[in-house]
């Protein structure tokens, strides 16, 4: 196998990747969605000898099930103990506090993020006619298991994971399992985008794999998608950075992608480097200056982007369908 290596100019790679488009400008205002909302905590606290058959009625064997089992770990809602336990856990002093500032700073404005995922739902529709859509949007306490997670037709939201760094409770979480950098990424801000990426990432895409730039490219789809779908939303939370990463970021996407070239890393199949690069962490660990973790991610959306300006009439199918390589080529200068 021939090893390409990809050199790109600074000046045509910043050109390349500062440009604008409006292509995302699309009118969905006769692009109808049916998602339902629930507001699981509320339900569960404003309910008393009617909460068994109000659970009832909500219970789809995925997400209630989640929440009771997997993130508070009462049981199954068919156990006799069950609503008991409920009740034992709404009364738990730190609960009590976590719930408190869930309704004084997230509650209120569920209105505005419901409306701000519909949106988001709707401009999915528009560029995807017959694809999924979730049916319920689930609000709730997963006691810090997750910030979003779907199965096949629900989403369930964690509220308390958006609380923000500087909340007492979530200033007080262990720090042997909640690092600062994870308390950080708290932040109300992310959640609408933290909603539609977890669906699109699911039920759009096939699991990533492959060499580290196949990996980023794939990034870069779910992405450049994500920021169809959300276009008014800053090009910072898109990416899941706050506004000082992003524009460390901006600053240094091409010292970044010059090291991964002359490292020979973008074509690395070693898990360590895709590691690196693209997951989840305080910092991208290999680059030379410390910067933001995932700056694979950004640079694959990156990449995907100059591909898309150079060629205009690709639709968003056709691009989750384009082979990483042929996106790749657009991006290569001899």
């Amino acid at each position: 196998m021939i090893r390409k290596i990809f050199y790109i100019p600074y000046i045509l790679f910043l050109f390349l990747t500062s440009c604008t488009t409006d292509s995302f400008d699309v009118d969905v205002s006769k692009v109808s969605v049916k998602e339902d909302y629930i507001d699981l905590d509320s339900l569960i606290s404003n309910s008393n000898a009617s909460l068994y058959s109000e659970l009832k009625k909500i219970d789809s064997g995925e997400i209630l099930s989640y929440e009771l089992e997997h993130c508070l770990g009462i049981g199954s809602l068919n156990d006799s103990t069950t609503i008991l336990s409920l009740s034992k856990f709404n009364q738990d002093p730190y609960i009590s506090r976590v719930e408190k500032h869930i309704n004084s700073s997230i509650r209120p404005n569920l209105s505005a993020y419901k409306n701000a995922i519909n949106d988001g739902f709707r401009h999915l529709k528009y560029y995807f006619p017959h694809g999924k859509l979730p049916n319920r949007v689930v609000f709730m306490n997963s006691l810090y298991a997750s910030s979003v997670f779907c199965t096949q037709n629900e989403i369930g939201v964690g509220l308390e994971r958006y609380l923000g760094k500087k909340t007492d409770v979530i200033e007080e979480l262990p720090t042997q399992e909640f690092f600062q950098w994870m308390k950080e990424g708290m932040n109300k801000d992310f959640l609408v985008r933290d909603v539609l990426t977890t669906w699109i990432f699911t039920h759009y895409f096939q699991p990533a794999e492959g060499t580290l730039v196949e990996q980023m490219i794939h990034w870069g789809k779910v992405f450049y998608l994500l920021e169809a779908c959300l276009p008014d939303q800053p090009k910072h939370l898109i990416i899941r950075y706050n506004k000082t990463d992003y524009d460390w970021v901006l600053k240094n996407e091409y010292q970044a992608w010059k090291y991964l070239v002359s490292q020979e890393l973008v074509f690395s199949k070693n898990e360590r480097d895709i590691s690196n690069f693209l997951n989840e962490g305080p910092f991208t660990v290999g680059l030379p200056e410390k910067g933001p973790d995932r700056m694979g991610q950004y640079l694959g959306w990156k990449i995907v982007h100059s591909y898309m300006e150079q060629n205009e009439n690709i639709s968003l199918k056709q691009l989750l369908n384009t082979p990483y390589n042929q996106i790749l080529q657009s991006y290569k200068i001899d």
